[in-house]
């Protein structure tokens, strides 16, 4: 299917060609039809040459119906602009002009209506030099007269080719479809129409509501052209039977692939148009269907920032334009360069902003996203509109290259600067790594410790320690140790009592600093021995009739039960003893890799 929007000055006929191309009444109101005049989006469809159809978005045409207009004209490719031969160019052909320029539309066929009322020359090479100023370029042009049908067969061939040069649609990507209607039908509850531009619908499909509150619905049935549909691909003008909470569901709301879009109420644009400074401060923004006030701030010549009433899903790429609504013209086309722009926190940061916005070009550039924002998850990176084929480097996160070494260098300064703050406690705690570096998830300062690079980092006990220089200890704690040193010297299982410790000045936090610089082996609070006390123990006990009890380890090692019961548990859980029972244990057998005992 081909989706085609009319555009035109109130009464050059747009509804009369539609009706006379497709047998259809294109207005749905009463008052419509009474009054000649169409109020709303009216639609209609007709056979195309290929076999498909070709499905019209009748637009109104009257200058107080703009929002009306661009609500029908916002997501669709193509259009027919409808000029009268009797009355020549007029106001809103020139403004509905002005929106499909802004809007990048780069596909339409020009009809001359009513050509039989006037000689259609004049007006038609008029129209065709101000057509080609624009994004349309140069379009088919066909007198006709929906009365007397002259010119209707040349029409329909020229919607044809026109339809057929059209991109391929990619019936793969995630659904965006902005809701033109909304009304409930009697036993089937919420109906939404809308032309879905890019992706596939099928019936099943659980989809987000922008712009309702971002709840999720279910696609219950679907229509297309009026015919029952279990799937249905872009390009089409589809219904949409929903079940579930669609309350405020409405023009200007999105249906969404879930978890695949962003939505933001500040963006980062380019403007087609008036320069920034000269934009007023408050304009309404038209994107989709949708249309919001918007603060615009001016960033650099033809940059700016959006501030919108509401949160929309957009992304990088995305064309949309802003008018004045006292003034009833268009402000300037946009695309946006940025769904996550950065917040002005400091002096300067406008005219920097101003710079990096130069340089984008509103085509989304994975790498260079990336590279901008240093750390960003995938899936946050594709919902922008700019998918990266790369491997994260923690869980989803994504990290450029080069900034992702110099965060290396930033943590090992940072664990080494803690260790020299804190020498009874050398060990950075990685939540306080994570905030120093100003990282969004501890799993990339994990990353970061086993990344490769110097000086090496490790991890013990939930902190962070530098492999390059260990902290040095404060001399008293130094000649403190050297003492217990002296004293397990000749009875290396007999820990100091607790008494003698703090008579030594070794608090807890000394005792810790002492076992992470590896110059005591902490077993449990208060109790310590000499480095490798453990394994030497390991081996005495190896010597015993297996299994032993504590009483026959305790005697073995000439110790106490205070040191001896937590030192068997030290032993348990570094895998060189093992429980047989209640009261025994035996020792693990060696391995012959050197590798821990089983």
């Amino acid at each position: 299917m081909y989706v085609v929007a009319t555009a035109g000055h109130v009464d050059h006929g747009k509804s009369a060609l539609v009706r006379a191309l497709t047998g259809m009444e294109p207005d749905r109101w009463a008052e419509e039809r009474r009054r000649g005049m169409t109020i709303d989006l009216g639609f209609a469809w007709t056979p195309s040459a290929d076999g498909g159809h070709i499905a019209f978005v009748d637009v109104p045409g009257h200058e107080r119906l703009v929002g009306n207009m661009l609500a029908g004209v916002g997501p669709v490719p193509a259009v027919l602009l409808v000029v009268a031969a009797d009355q020549g160019w007029q106001p809103q052909s020139e403004e509905h002009l002005s929106v499909l320029h802004a809007l990048g539309v780069r596909h339409g066929v020009l009809a001359v209506s009513r050509s039989d009322l006037a000689d259609p020359a004049a007006v038609r090479d008029d129209a065709l030099a101000r057509v080609a100023a624009t994004s349309l370029g140069e379009v088919e042009a066909v007198p006709v007269s929906a009365v007397t049908g002259q010119g209707l067969a040349e029409l329909r061939s020229a919607l044809d080719r026109m339809t057929a040069s059209l991109p391929a649609p990619d019936t793969e990507a995630d659904v965006r479809l902005w809701v033109d209607r909304a009304f409930t039908v009697r036993g089937r509850g919420t109906v939404a129409t809308g032309t879905l531009g890019a992706g596939t619908l099928r019936v099943g499909d659980r989809l987000t509501v922008a712009g309702a509150g971002g709840r999720q619905v279910r696609v219950r049935g679907m229509q297309s052209l009026k015919e029952d549909r279990t799937e249905v691909g872009a390009v089409a003008r589809v219904a949409v039977n929903l079940h579930g909470d669609t309350g405020g569901l409405g023009r200007g709301c999105a249906l969404l692939t879930p978890e695949r879009w962003l939505t933001t109420d500040v963006a980062d644009v380019r403007l087609h148009g008036d320069p920034a400074a000269e934009l007023p401060r408050r304009l309404t923004f038209h994107f989709g269907s949708a249309a919001v006030e918007a603060g615009v701030r001016p960033i650099g010549d033809d940059t700016a920032r959006l501030t919108l009433a509401a949160e929309l899903p957009l992304r990088i790429g995305d064309r949309g334009l802003v008018r004045d609504p006292g003034l009833r013209r268009v402000a300037a086309g946009i695309t946006v360069l940025d769904v996550r722009p950065p917040r002005f926190t400091r002096r300067g940061a406008a005219r920097t902003r101003a710079r990096e916005l130069a340089a984008m070009t509103g085509t989304p550039e994975p790498a260079a996203e990336l590279r901008r924002r240093g750390v960003l998850t995938r899936t946050e990176l594709a919902a922008m509109g700019a998918p990266l084929a790369a491997e994260p480097v923690a869980g989803d996160w994504l990290a450029d290259p080069g900034h992702w070494t110099e965060l290396r260098k930033q943590l090992a300064a940072a664990v080494q600067d803690h260790a020299r703050r804190n020498p009874l406690d050398p060990g950075m705690p990685a939540e306080a790594a994570r905030r120093a570096l100003g990282l969004p998830d501890r799993l990339l300062v994990d990353a970061l410790v086993t990344a490769r690079g110097e000086p090496a980092l490790h991890r013990r006990d939930g902190r962070l320690h530098s492999g390059a220089a260990r902290a040095e200890l404060p001399e008293a704690v130094r000649r403190a140790v050297d003492a217990v040193h002296a004293e397990l010297a000749e009875r290396p299982y007999r820990s100091p009592e607790a008494g003698r410790l703090a008579e030594l000045g070794l608090t807890q936090k000394a005792l810790a600093a002492a076992a992470a610089a590896g110059v005591l082996l902490k077993v449990a609070d208060g109790i310590v021995l000499l480095p490798g006390a453990d394994a030497r123990a390991a081996r005495l006990l190896a010597g015993l009739e297996q299994p032993f009890t504590l009483s026959q380890a305790r005697i073995a090692l000439d110790t106490t039960r205070r040191v001896a019961v937590p030192l068997l548990e030290h032993l348990d859980r570094k895998g060189h003893t093992l429980r047989v029972d209640e009261t025994r244990r035996r020792c693990a057998e060696p391995r012959q890799d050197g590798q821990e005992p089983r």
